[in-house]
């Protein structure tokens, strides 16, 4: 019972962490191409409020039951499947903590702009080009993630 339940939470986890993560790059990639402030305003105040409320507690989630189940099913850090997920898990973890800062930081930058009734300064637009960058670098890595994860080659 408890391996089922370990691994009901943690597949769970990844589908909220995977969900949350491709449908908030997408709405907020979305909303940067109209070059609309105030669309963008919105997309990045709510993917902001999305990874609070959900990626990053999944991502918490993960790794805890992650380390439970190798536990409860004696797979070992030895194993070459496991140190290759925890690489990726934590290369997309390092690639994602930048991201958080710059979406709270292009949330504020498009408020700023909403209310000033300017333009987006050109610094959202280098830090838009480094959020699909890390973003693109994340992305596979979590898709190979999975896929260890289910076939534990």
């Amino acid at each position: 019972m408890e391996y089922l339940l370990l691994k009901w939470i943690h597949i769970l986890s990844s589908t909220i962490l995977f969900g949350t993560g491709i449908g908030s790059a997408f709405y907020m990639f979305m909303a940067n191409r109209r070059k609309d402030t105030a669309s963008i305003y919105f997309a990045t105040r709510h993917v902001v409020i999305a990874d609070w409320l959900f990626t990053t507690p999944a991502i918490i989630i993960q790794l805890i039951t992650g380390l439970l189940l190798l536990h409860v099913t004696g797979f070992s850090f030895s194993d070459k499947w496991v140190l290759w997920g925890l690489v990726l898990y934590c290369f997309a973890g390092g690639c994602w903590l930048p991201v958080v800062w710059m979406q709270i930081k292009m949330r504020d930058l498009a408020k700023n702009a909403l209310e000033s009734g300017k333009d987006l300064p050109a610094i959202f637009w280098k830090m838009e080009k480094w959020w699909i960058i890390l973003g693109s670098l994340a992305f596979p890595a979590i898709i190979v993630v999975f896929y260890l994860m289910v076939v534990k080659p």
